[in-house]
């Protein structure tokens, strides 16, 4: 069995709302976009910043309302308005269809 790591699920032109650099680290998204997507809390994902080419990995944790907050160090590479895509992979021996959630 030959394993291949595959885009599961992608937030496609998510607005930067807020950023915090004293957080501990994570990026917030709030749960209607996480289920929509098919996205868990603690889950790993790669940002990718349209505006400035930036990307960098983080993890996910819920959020309310419709935000999307960047916090910790990963803050530095984002600025408020910002727009990214927010990526999730898997693993797997099968071809799947990913969800795509446009913003």
């Amino acid at each position: 069995m030959k394993l291949r790591k595959v885009l599961k699920s992608k937030i496609h032109r998510a607005v930067v709302m807020d950023k915090n650099v004293e957080y501990e680290g994570s990026i917030i998204i709030c749960r209607e976009l996480m289920e929509a997507a098919d996205l868990w809390a603690g889950e790993k994902v790669l940002i990718a910043n349209i505006n400035n080419g930036n990307r960098f990995e983080t993890y996910v944790m819920e959020g309310n309302g419709k935000e999307i907050i960047v916090n910790g160090a990963a803050a530095h590479l984002v600025e408020k308005g910002d727009i990214i895509i927010i990526m999730a992979f898997a693993m797997t021996d099968e071809e799947i269809t990913p969800k795509i959630v446009y913003f």
